[in-house]
């Protein structure tokens, strides 16, 4: 069958590629741990320090403007949003949970541009402490995978 290993998944290498991180200050301590173990990975798959640029924005329904931003100005592989959406009592968790997804897909699709969202949307604070490691360091893999496939398919 011609073409068939295509889709395999390659091993993951960051050696050259340049990653953008947006990560939402609210629900700080969650979000400092995931951009941690985002970066820590990054790292470890070979993306160097120095071509890991990260800033911070207030909230999660800030980080798609700062993910177009970074869009537009080129030069990165893959972008990476961080940040941490706690239900609270009101309707206002879904606005916030289902508009910065849509906003952060749409930044992806419009710049062509790989955007792994670890934008936790959680019940409470301890099911987002319980998975704010495992998705930092998912997050960075998810940006590497698609960065090289991106590549391979141009």
């Amino acid at each position: 069958m011609q073409g068939a290993n295509k889709g395999a998944v390659q091993p993951l290498d960051g050696k050259g590629l340049r990653i953008g991180i947006v990560q939402a200050r609210f629900n700080e301590d969650i979000t400092n741990a995931l951009a941690q173990a985002c970066k820590g990975e990054l790292e470890s798959l070979g993306v160097a320090a120095s071509d890991i640029e990260h800033v911070t924005v207030p909230g999660a329904l800030e980080v798609a403007t700062a993910l177009q931003a970074l869009a537009e100005r080129g030069g990165f592989q893959a972008l990476i949003a961080l940040g941490c959406i706690i239900r609270g009592e009101t309707y206002h968790f879904e606005l916030v949970a289902n508009e910065s997804g849509a906003s952060v897909s749409r930044v992806a699709l419009d710049y062509r541009l790989p955007i792994a969202n670890a934008i936790l949307t959680t019940e409470n604070h301890a099911q987002a402490e319980a998975r704010r490691i495992e998705k930092g360091r998912d997050a960075a893999q998810v940006a590497v995978e698609m960065a090289q496939l991106l590549a391979r398919l141009a």
